[in-house]
């Protein structure tokens, strides 16, 4: 038998305990309730934007886990540049918190980032057991995911201020959720503490 490759053939240099994985960021906010979810969409990428940069600089691995929003012949670099258009109600949002080269990707197909897609083979090859979720929207891909996470014995942070709902309430009311049930440190990002900074592997 062949020898297990622990790096992906190459294509998952990193080592990490935790990963920062924000969800659906990458989104042209297409529906009906966007400018309602945009008011607090703002402030929220501006913190987790804050959030990333720490992480990045402590050698953190970054996933994006973005739905395909029914493009089953898009990927995410094409989804990128769609939602960066003036056209797009998203591209505040996008324009700020675009991955870098160095991020990882996962396309999912429905609203948790575990469900058909290789987000749990990834995080293995990364070596993580906690995992740093945010991002849109708070009360539905973001406590979907987490609830998946949580039954895979992932630890979690959702920091309050990095995930954002159409509503203040129904952002508390699922992080209150994800506090009592999945047992999710919801603190403001700015009072996790990340590991001391450090270059990550290429």
């Amino acid at each position: 038998m062949p020898r297990k490759n622990s790096d992906l053939h190459g294509s998952a240099p990193d080592k990490s305990e935790i990963a920062l994985v924000l969800i659906d960021v990458i989104n042209d906010l297409d529906f009906p309730e966007a400018n309602q979810l945009l008011r607090y969409a703002r402030p929220m990428a501006r913190k987790l934007l804050q959030l990333k940069q720490r992480a990045k600089a402590a050698g953190i691995p970054v996933i994006y886990v973005n739905d395909n929003f029914g493009r089953w012949r898009s990927d995410f670099r094409r989804q990128v540049v769609h939602c960066l258009s003036q056209e797009s109600r998203g591209h505040e949002i996008v324009a700020l918190l675009q991955p870098e080269e160095d991020d990882y990707f996962v396309l999912t197909p429905n609203h948790s980032g575990f469900f058909s897609t290789t987000l749990e083979t990834l995080l293995r090859y990364l070596g993580s057991k906690k995992l740093i979720l945010t991002g849109i929207a708070g009360n539905f891909c973001v406590l979907f995911t987490a609830n998946d996470a949580y039954m895979r014995d992932y630890d979690l942070m959702i920091p309050s201020d990095c995930t954002a709902s159409n509503t203040a309430e129904e952002n508390r009311q699922a992080l209150a959720l994800m506090r009592k049930f999945l047992k999710a440190d919801t603190r403001v990002s700015t009072k996790l503490r990340l590991p001391r900074s450090r270059k990550r592997r290429r």
